[in-house]
């Protein structure tokens, strides 16, 4: 795993968007994008596999995420900021490029999709599709508005493994790597979550609304593969299915693990 970092320009000046890289320079470039309150770390695991196959993998830290800068404005943390940001990073491969966006990441990979000209060679939405019932933003918001820090990475952990039920059956091991890459040092000895608190500002003061992407997906003419997972509830089964109805497109529904929750 190698740490990168670029500037991008935004009309409030320059910032620093981060990324994590795997496998050899020289591959087929697979650009991984995270979810809300995640970090690019959350593809390890998928990275090191892809880099085994000679891919090679660039997981970034959205804007005011993980290593990358957080912004003056908390109105900048909104789809637009993050395409702007992402789009330096494409810029500096210049070619094109398969596509894993989980939840924002998607929606993000879906505008770019959109764009005439775009670099996308085949996109995969994870957990996010063509509509958002307004139920599930709302839970996010909810959270979003609770962050604080925590007296160490256990209770992390704890925290994390409530507001991301949805993320399914994870073994121990794996809800304790996610609390370690989602960590940051906090005052006092304590920790926090690896974003900026004002990433929440614009779930604040306005009521949850159905989110209907359909205008932008209309527009995605690369192939799509389509992953849902049986306890998601940003994903309705009815939106995904919608989807898989068009030419290139294909849904894997993940079903719930036979294993226990531990």
């Amino acid at each position: 795993m190698r740490r990168h970092h670029l500037r991008y320009l935004l009309p409030q000046g320059f910032f620093g968007l981060a990324w994590t890289e795997w496998g050899p320079e020289d591959g087929a470039p697979v650009v991984c994008v995270h979810g809300l309150t995640r970090t690019g770390r959350d593809f390890d695991a998928l990275a090191a596999a892809l880099a085994l196959e000679g891919r090679r993998v660039l997981c970034p830290d959205l804007p005011g995420r993980g290593a990358s800068d957080w912004l003056p404005d908390p109105t900048l943390y909104v789809p637009p900021t993050y395409v702007a940001a992402l789009s330096h990073l494409l810029a500096r491969l210049d070619g094109p490029v398969d596509w894993v966006g989980t939840s924002l990441g998607g929606i993000c990979g879906m505008v770019v999709a959109a764009t005439p000209g775009h670099p996308i060679r085949r996109l995969v939405l994870n957990d996010i599709g063509a509509f958002v019932p307004k139920e599930s933003l709302a839970r996010i918001g909810d959270y979003l508005g609770e962050v604080g820090d925590f007296a160490d990475v256990p209770a992390l952990e704890r925290y994390l493994r409530t507001v991301h039920a949805p993320f399914g059956r994870l073994s121990d091991a794996e809800w304790r790597y996610l609390a370690e890459t989602s960590s940051r040092p906090g005052t006092g000895g304590r920790v926090a979550l690896h974003y900026d608190p004002a990433i929440a500002a614009p779930f604040r003061g306005a009521e949850p609304v159905d989110m209907d992407l359909s205008p932008i997906w209309t527009r995605v003419t690369a192939p799509v593969l389509v992953l849902r997972g049986a306890e998601s509830d940003l994903l309705p089964v009815e939106t995904a299915r919608a989807m898989a109805r068009r030419p290139g497109v294909r849904l894997a529904e993940i079903p719930v693990a036979a294993m226990p929750r531990r």
